[in-house]
């Protein structure tokens, strides 16, 4: 008799494992394109996006019987990559050092043609710090507020206005940005 109430035990946790799996991966499968978006727009490289990617949803396919609340997925989704680049960031860190040059030189012809604005941008962005990058994807991309952005890097408030602000004038100065254009003309085309 234990077997069979053990049997019938096993089969009823298989069924619900087996909708559990089957609810996920329609989640994964409807959202995949917005989830990949975050992922690169908080790595900037699509390589790591794509691994970033894959360690939230395997930790969130660990943790889906335990989220109560399905319209939360997102959210959690995304706090849990923006904790995971953080922690791979911090780990980094360690190990980079910046330097006063950068390793690519650029070319001798109009950095903006054949190129669009967009890709532009994204390199201007990969020259941040990763910090500071964070927090523009974080404000702009994912449209969080200061307050927000202060808890998930668990940092002030202050620093994250100072710093969003030194970034955006980073951004300003660009030289590849502004190539052949005065600055504000040349970053407001772009943010715009």
């Amino acid at each position: 008799m234990g077997t069979v109430g053990g049997a019938a035990y096993g089969e009823a946790t298989g069924e619900r494992r087996s909708l559990s799996e089957a609810e996920f991966t329609a989640y994964v499968q409807e959202r995949r394109a917005s989830l990949y978006a975050t992922a690169y727009h908080l790595t900037g490289d699509r390589f790591e996006a794509e691994d970033l990617l894959q360690s939230a949803l395997f930790s969130t396919y660990r943790a889906w019987d335990r989220i109560s609340d399905k319209a939360a997925v997102g959210g959690y989704l995304r706090r849990t990559m923006t904790n995971l680049h953080i922690s791979a960031w911090r780990r980094r860190k360690l190990n980079e050092y910046p330097t006063e040059e950068l390793p690519e030189t650029p070319g001798d012809t109009d950095a903006m043609r054949g190129t669009e604005l967009r890709a532009v941008l994204w390199q201007a962005l990969a020259r941040l710090p990763e910090l500071q990058r964070t927090m523009l994807v974080l404000r702009y991309y994912e449209g969080r507020t200061d307050p927000e952005i202060a808890e998930i890097l668990d940092i002030s408030v202050g620093t994250v206005k100072s710093s969003i602000w030194r970034s955006l004038r980073r951004l300003r100065e660009d030289e590849v940005l502004s190539f052949g254009r005065d600055e504000e003309n040349a970053f407001g085309e772009l943010v715009a």
